[in-house]
C-alpha cells in the first residue's frame, strides 16, 4: 500500500491542521536532490549559519545531514508535512506603536487555556508534536510496523523544501513557505516514513508568486536577505534569539554598513518584517473572518507590543513564570535583557538610561555590552563603529 495525498488530507485536519501533504524523498542521484545538497552545503560555507552548529553536522561520510533526507536516514521515502495556521487580526511590527513598546515575534506569542483557568504560555514545538504523533499512530494501524520520525524544527530536515515538493506552497525571496490563500504565518511539522507515495498522487509544485515584488528584502534593516537565501549572522531573528553573548556592530567582511543594533529596532525576541511586508499576507488578512485561526496557538495578548519598561522590571524568577513553555525561553533571561537594553538604546527615550547604565555594570558581557552602547546612543556620543565609519567615508 502507498500514502495518497486524501488521506494526509484527512488525518491532517482529523489531529487539527490546517494544511497536509505528501511528497517522495527524491532519489539521491536524481538532479533536485544534487540540487538541494549543493545549495545547503554552499549556504553553510559561506558562514550562513552563524552559530548554529547543530545545522553543521554531518554523517560518517561526511554529507551534511540536512542537506538531504536521505544522509540521516537512508530508508526513507516520503515527508509527510502538516501546517498549522498561526495567524491573527493583532497589528504588525510595522504598524504604529505605543511609545517604548517592544516587538515579540508573532509566533511566541501562543497560549493555551483550560476551563476556569488563566491563559498559558504554550510551546508550538510540543503541542504540534502531539498531533504528528497522533497522525503517525493512524499510519502504524494503516499500515502496520513502519519506520517513520516526527518532527517540529528540531530535525535533520528542511521543512519548507518538502511543504514545496508536496505542493503546500513556494518558497519565498524571505526564505518563507508561502500559499496563496494562507501567507506565510506557518508553522510546519513533518513526518519522514518508510512509506512509498504512489506515482500518480505526486503533487505538482506551486508556482512562485513572488514575481518582481522585494519588499522583504528592501525591508530587512540589517540587510540579511537577498533574493531566496537568508544570512544568518545578520538576521534579528538569529541575533535576538539563537546568538549568545555580544552582538556586533557588523558582521566582518561582509561588507555591510548597516549597526546591526541599530537595525534590530525594538525587536526582543524574533523579527517579524520580511512577513509583515509581504503582499500575500496582506492578501490572506483581508480574505480571512479572524476568530482564532488555530484555538490552540491563540496569542496571549500581554505579549503584543509590551512596554519595554515591564520586560525590564522581570527578575529571573519572573521571566521563568512568564515564558515557561515559550519560545522565548531561548533567548535565555541575561540574552533577553541584552536585547532589551539594545531595544531601549533604539527607543530615543532618556527614562532608559538609569536601568541601562545599572546594566553597564554587569558581569555578563552581552548585556553590559548592549546597555554601554546603549547609553552612548541615547546620550547622542558616536559608538566606535560610528566612529570607524565616519575615519573611512570618502
Amino acid at each position: 500500500m502507498a500514502l495518497t495525498q486524501s488521506l494526509i488530507r484527512e488525518l491532517a485536519r482529523e489531529a487539527g491542521f490546517t494544511l497536509g501533504g505528501v511528497a517522495a524523498v527524491p532519489d539521491a542521484t536524481s538532479i533536485a536532490s544534487q540540487e538541494e545538497r549543493e545549495r545547503f552545503a554552499a549556504w553553510v560555507d559561506a558562514g550562513h549559519a552563524g552559530e548554529m552548529d547543530y545545522l553543521k553536522r554531518v554523517n560518517e561520510q561526511g554529507d551534511p545531514l540536512r542537506s538531504s533526507v536521505r544522509a540521516p536516514f537512508p530508508w526513507a521515502k516520503s515527508v509527510i508535512v502538516c501546517v498549522a495556521d498561526y495567524s491573527s487580526e493583532h497589528p504588525r511590527s510595522i504598524d504604529p506603536a505605543p511609545e517604548g513598546a517592544a516587538w515579540i515575534a508573532r509566533y511566541a506569542w501562543s497560549g493555551s487555556q483550560n476551563m476556569g483557568e488563566a491563559q498559558r504560555p504554550s510551546d508550538y514545538h510540543k503541542m504540534l508534536l502531539k498531533r504528528l504523533k497522533a497522525i503517525e499512530a493512524r499510519l502504524q494501524e494503516q499500515f502496520g510496523a513502519i519506520e517513520s520520525r516526527c518532527y517540529v524544527d528540531t530535525g535533520p530536515i528542511v521543512e519548507r523544501v518538502y511543504a514545496r515538493y508536496a505542493g503546500l506552497g513556494w518558497t519565498g525571496k524571505n526564505t518563507c513557505l508561502l500559499n496563496q490563500q494562507l501567507g506565510s504565518w506557518l508553522f510546519l511539522g513533518v513526518i519522514i516514513t518508510s512509506l512509498e507515495v504512489r506515482a500518480d498522487e505526486l503533487a505538482l509544485p506551486a508556482a512562485d508568486r513572488c514575481g518582481s515584488c522585494t519588499r522583504c528584502i528592501d525591508a530587512c534593516p540589517t540587510q540579511a536577505l537577498t533574493p531566496y537565501r537568508m544570512n544568518a549572522t545578520r538576521c534579528i531573528s538569529y541575533l535576538t534569539i539563537e546568538k549568545r553573548g555580544i552582538i556586533p556592530g557588523a558582521v566582518p567582511g561582509d561588507g555591510g554598513i548597516t549597526d546591526l543594533r541599530e537595525g534590530i529596532g525594538r525587536n526582543v525576541f524574533g523579527c517579524d518584517i520580511c512577513q509583515d511586508v509581504c503582499p500575500w499576507n496582506k492578501k490572506s488578512a483581508a480574505g480571512r473572518a479572524f476568530i482564532v485561526a488555530d484555538p490552540e496557538l491563540a496569542p496571549r495578548t500581554a505579549l503584543i507590543n509590551p512596554a519595554l519598561d515591564w520586560l525590564a522590571s522581570m527578575s529571573e524568577r519572573d521571566f521563568g513564570e512568564w515564558f515557561y513553555g515559550s519560545p522565548v525561553k531561548r533567548a535565555r533571561f541575561d540574552g533577553f535583557r541584552r536585547n532589551l537594553a539594545i531595544a531601549m538604546g533604539n527607543s530615543g527615550l532618556q527614562r532608559f538610561l538609569p536601568q541601562l547604565r545599572e546594566w553597564a555594570r554587569s558581569a555578563e558581557s552581552g548585556l553590559s555590552d548592549a546597555a554601554e552602547w546603549a547609553v552612548r546612543r541615547l546620550e547622542g556620543e558616536s559608538t566606535p563603529d560610528d566612529a570607524a565609519e565616519t575615519r573611512t567615508a570618502p
